[in-house]
C-alpha cells in the first residue's frame, strides 16, 4: 500500500524540479510552465472532493484500480506531447488521476485500531517518499533522456502498482448506502460537525501551502546564481527530505497518546525556523540542506499528527473525512504554488522565503487558537 500510494501521487511533483527544462525545450517564460505544478495540484484536490468520498459507497478495490488504469494513459499522452496548453490540461487530469493515494492511506487505518497511528504513518511515509523522490527520479531522467522520459518511467511504475494492488490490496465492505449527492451532502456535514477537523484542515492547508512554494521556487533559485545546478543536482535536494520521511510513525504514535499539541507546537515551530534561517542566510547551501530537513520533518509530521487526530472521529466515514481534510489540504498547495511563483517574479527568492515566513506564523498561530479551544 505505501509503494502504490507513492508512486501514484508522485505524479502531482515529477514536474517541479524539471520546470526550468521544461521552460527551455517549449520556449516558454518560467512563471507559465510553473502552472504545470499548479494545475496539477488544483486537480488533485479537486479529484479528492469529487472522487475520495466514493471509497465510502463504492468497492474502493475496484475504484482504485480504474483510475489508475486512466492515470496510465494521461501519462503517456504527457510524454508524446510538446504543446504548453495540451501539458496544462493534462497535468490537471493527471492530479485528479493521483487521488487514488488518498483512498487507500485510510484504508491502512482500518487494519487494526491497536496500531492505527503507526499504520497510517507507515503508508503516509510511502506516499512522502514519492512526492520527494520524485523529484530526485525527474532530475536524473531529464539529464539522461529528456523531461518525457520521466511520465514514460511514471507510467511504467504505476503499471506495476495496478498488479500490487490487483493481487495484494484487501477488499473493505461499503460503508454508505446513499446516493452520490448524498454521499456529497454528508461529506459537507462532517466540516460542522467536527471541530477538530475544521481545525487540522485549516492548519494542512497553511503548512502545506508553505510546503508547494517552497519546492517550487526552490527550482528556480538553485537553477540561477549563485548555483547554476543542473535538474539531476537540483533531484538530489529530494534525498534530504526523504530523511524526514522515516520519523512519521513515530510522530503518529505520539499523537495516539495525548500529545497531539505537544506535536503540533514542536512541528510546526520546525517549519517556521527552518523557513526562518533560510531567510536569513538565503545563498548557504549548507543551510539550505540542514533547513530543508527539518522544514519536511515539520510539514510531514504535522500531517500525520493531523490524521491521526481525524481518522479517530468516525470509522464509518473515513473517505469523507480525508475528503474535506484532503481537500483544503491541496488547495493550500495550489495556491501556495501560485503565491510562491508570483513572489518569485516580484522579488526572486527573497519574496518568496518572506510570504512563506508569514504562511508560517499564521500556521503556528492555528496551532495556538486550536489549543486554547479559540478555533
Amino acid at each position: 500500500m505505501a509503494f502504490s500510494a507513492g508512486t501514484i501521487v508522485a505524479n502531482v511533483y515529477y514536474s517541479q524540479p524539471i520546470l526550468k527544462d521544461i521552460a527551455d525545450t517549449l520556449g516558454k517564460s518560467e512563471e507559465s510552465v510553473g502552472k504545470i505544478a499548479m494545475l496539477a495540484q488544483l486537480g488533485y484536490g479537486l479529484g479528492m472532493f469529487f472522487l475520495l468520498p466514493l471509497g465510502d459507497k463504492l468497492n474502493r478495490k475496484k475504484l482504485i484500480l480504474s483510475i489508475c488504469v486512466a492515470q496510465v494513459f494521461m501519462l503517456l499522452l504527457i510524454a508524446n506531447t510538446q504543446n504548453l496548453s495540451l501539458l496544462l490540461i493534462l497535468s490537471f487530469i493527471i492530479g485528479i488521476c493521483s487521488t487514488p493515494a488518498q483512498i487507500i492511506l485510510p484504508m491502512a487505518a482500518t487494519l487494526g485500531k491497536e496500531n492505527r497511528g503507526k499504520n497510517v504513518g507507515i503508508v503516509f511515509s510511502g506516499i512522502l517518499c514519492g512526492i520527494l523522490g520524485s523529484r530526485l527520479i525527474s532530475g536524473w531522467l531529464t539529464d539522461l533522456w529528456g523531461w518525457q522520459s520521466v511520465f514514460l518511467f511514471s507510467a511504467l511504475l504505476v503499471s506495476i502498482s495496478i498488479l500490487l494492488l490487483f493481487f495484494r490490496l484487501p477488499e473493505v465492505p461499503i460503508k454508505f448506502k446513499g446516493s452520490y449527492l448524498g454521499l456529497l451532502k454528508s461529506t459537507l456535514a462532517l466540516i460542522g460537525k467536527y471541530k477538530i477537523l475544521r481545525q487540522a484542515s485549516l492548519l494542512g492547508a497553511f503548512t502545506f501551502g508553505v510546503f508547494c512554494s517552497f519546492w517550487t521556487t526552490l527550482t528556480f533559485h538553485l537553477s540561477g546564481q549563485p548555483f547554476s545546478f543542473p535538474a539531476s543536482t537540483i533531484g538530489l535536494f529530494g534525498i534530504i527530505a526523504i530523511g524526514g520521511a522515516l520519523v512519521a510513525p513515530y510522530f503518529g504514535k505520539m499523537a495516539e497518546n495525548g500529545q497531539v499539541f505537544k506535536n503540533l507546537f514542536l512541528t510546526v515551530g520546525m517549519l517556521l525556523l527552518s523557513i526562518l534561517v533560510m531567510w536569513i542566510f538565503p545563498h548557504s547551501i549548507w543551510v539550505l540542506i540542514v533547513s530543508i530537513f527539518f522544514l519536511d520533518i515539520g510539514v510531514q509530521a504535522t500531517q500525520i499528527t493531523n490524521f491521526t487526530r481525524i481518522y479517530s472521529l468516525d470509522e464509518a466515514a473515513h473517505s469523507r473525512l480525508n475528503t474535506v481534510y484532503m481537500t483544503a489540504y491541496f488547495i493550500g498547495a495550489g495556491i501556495g504554488t501560485f503565491f510562491g511563483l508570483l513572489s518569485w517574479s516580484l522579488g526572486g527568492w527573497d519574496m518568496a522565503l518572506t510570504q512563506m515566513l508569514l504562511w508560517s506564523c499564521v500556521a503556528l498561530l492555528i496551532v495556538w487558537l486550536s489549543s486554547k479551544n479559540k478555533l
